[in-house]
């Protein structure tokens, strides 16, 4: 087993910055030279231990993942269109300038 370089009293107070404080783990991480993602892991390890519901993650707009993932696959679609159109166009007028 691989010793934590933080002590538990560490993370526990760490965690409670985010659950009791309203602080966000992205600020917490950057404030103390974490990986957000470590934080993230550190929280939803003190929930399970404390039998502390955890949320699903959803999309700030409450939309389904599965409805906002297939939102976004059309939107990039578009996107590229856009884009490759645009290229073209790009190298049409510089072919007529030279």
């Amino acid at each position: 087993m691989r010793k934590s370089k933080y002590s538990k009293e560490f993370k526990d107070s760490t965690v409670q910055l985010i659950l009791n404080d309203g602080e966000s783990v992205v600020k917490v991480a950057e404030d103390l030279g974490l990986n957000s993602k470590t934080l993230y892991h550190w929280v939803t390890m003190y929930k399970k231990a404390h039998n502390i519901p955890t949320r699903e993650f959803q999309s700030s707009n409450n939309e389904p993942l599965e409805v906002e993932v297939k939102r976004l696959r059309r939107e990039l679609k578009i996107a590229k269109q856009e884009r490759d159109i645009l290229k073209k166009a790009t190298a049409y007028f510089a072919k007529e300038t030279l």
